[in-house]
């Protein structure tokens, strides 16, 4: 690595066969639904990298739990200044928050064992931290039971990476973005990172952090280099062989690749020596040091563990040790495919003879849990705009017949987010829409269904941390 930039190179001059990496792409499209990004890197050279418009290198992405991996990275920079050891009782750190009764578990709680999620906990603490009214999360945790020794029990607990994040946050004064932008980002030539807070300001740990895909791959490929970059020892070796190794037993788990073991934050995988970091519905970082190699994806899927089967079917195992022939014809075929990757439309006709009896037609809807008020469409040739109001305001979304139209919307969560929306009448009276939040996972499916004055309204989500589809809902015509 010469430069914060990453270099590149055909795949074949890294020891990869084009076609490998071809048919790794094509299983991807044929079998998950859906990846929306990824780059591999060999030998510290990009030998491939995609994006499924209206996915884009530019675009971040939200990376939910693979965020606990920078907050281990966090700890580790403080660890090296000397702020704290990972044998610090984590009660040192907030006496004033200590609930009135300690038990003998919660004092024996140690930093090392917030980073193996081995806290002792029998339930993850977050809910309990959101619920918290005077927005205290510290306070919470420790005041949740510590049913096992710590050490002896693992349990995925997104509360312990925010207590992570709170210690590292009092010692030096400064958010983990800030600490981590200036010593690790920087360098790296990450910019624009965006981490989300709790109420008190210190940023969440374990979820919230948005980067772009080209971070995830050299954050991959910093560890990969034991902690150097550019001549410069950016986290110690010392750490970040501690932080990755096997710390703590995580079986049993039916997804192989969650039971292999778990270090500082880090999952340990199947394939010998390799390891990562993940987020739901499949953000990943994974690096291989044996092969010299990186993998970033970014995802919308209800299935990770097929993601990483993928990876393990077609990628590592055509890692030759040695350069290899080129191959034009490969490389043209694989460069053409890349460039060509898009989110899946929605399929279905242009238009409707019902169209014209509902464009600019106005449905109320009575009040709902969906908190929907009133929907309207436009059709405007094969293309169409859906205005909804709801309890966030007005948003009119632009949808494209055989194509992705881009935009914002506060539609559905009440934030402004970037939204790209394809349509198509999936029968005489059912429009279809699809949305894509290209920032995040998640491309829910508008369904709207016309019957004399009435539109049935439904809304499914591709993912969800809860049901992925609403009630249906009825309009009637204004």
């Amino acid at each position: 690595m010469t430069n914060k930039m990453l270099a590149y190179s055909a795949p074949e001059a890294q020891g990869i066969p084009s076609a490998a990496i071809l048919a790794f792409v094509e299983a991807a499209d044929r079998d998950i639904d859906s990846l929306h990004s990824f780059m591999l890197l060999r030998h510290g050279a990009v030998v491939a990298q995609g994006w499924w418009s209206p996915y884009a290198p530019e675009v971040p992405h939200v990376l939910f739990s693979l965020s606990k991996s920078f907050t281990s990275t966090a700890v580790g920079l403080a660890v090296t200044d000397g702020l704290l050891s990972v044998d610090d009782p984590v009660l040192s750190f907030f006496p004033e928050d200590a609930p009135k009764r300690v038990s003998r578990n919660l004092a024996a709680m140690r930093v090392r064992h917030l980073l193996s999620m081995s806290t002792g906990h029998a339930q993850d603490t977050t809910e309990f931290m959101f619920r918290r009214r005077d927005g205290n999360w510290v306070k919470a945790f420790l005041a949740r039971p510590v049913k096992y020794e710590p050490g002896t029990h693992f349990l995925y607990n997104t509360g312990a990476s925010y207590i992570l994040s709170a210690i590292v946050q009092k010692l030096t004064g400064r958010t983990i973005l800030d600490y981590l932008g200036e010593r690790i980002f920087a360098p790296l030539g990450i910019e624009g990172a965006t981490w989300g807070t709790c109420p008190r300001g210190i940023n969440l740990g374990g979820f919230g952090l948005n980067v772009k895909t080209e971070d995830i791959a050299k954050f991959g490929q910093l560890y990969l280099q034991k902690g150097r970059w550019n001549g410069k020892q950016l986290l110690p070796e010392a750490w970040v062989e501690e932080a990755t190794r096997w710390h703590i037993d995580n079986a049993p788990n039916p997804n192989p690749d969650w039971a292999q073991g778990y270090g500082y934050q880090f999952w340990r995988c199947q394939p010998k020596n390799v390891y990562r970091g993940d987020g739901a519905f499949g953000q990943y970082c994974i690096v291989m040091p044996d092969q010299d190699a990186v993998v970033a994806i970014t995802s919308g899927v209800g299935d990770m563990q097929a993601v990483l089967n993928l990876v393990w079917k077609h990628l590592l195992p055509a890692m030759e040790p040695h350069p290899l022939p080129a191959d034009a014809t490969a490389h043209r075929t694989l460069e053409q495919k890349l460039t060509s990757l898009t989110m899946k439309l929605q399929t279905g006709q242009p238009s409707s003879p019902v169209a014209a009896h509902i464009s600019g037609k106005r449905f109320v809807f009575e009040k709902n849990d969906q908190r929907i008020e009133s929907i309207t469409l436009n059709f405007d040739g094969n293309d169409s705009t859906i205005i909804i109001r709801d309890a966030h305001g007005t948003h009119t979304i632009t949808c494209g017949y055989d194509a992705w139209i881009t935009g914002t919307t506060a539609f559905d969560d009440g934030r402004v987010q970037r939204v790209a929306a394809s349509a198509a009448w999936t029968d005489e009276n059912t429009y279809t829409i699809k949305l894509c939040f290209y920032e995040t996972p998640f491309c829910p499916t508008i369904t709207c269904r016309f019957v004399d004055d009435q539109l049935l309204y439904q809304f499914k989500a591709n993912v969800s941390f809860g049901p992925t589809e609403r009630p249906q809902l009825t309009g009637r015509r204004a």
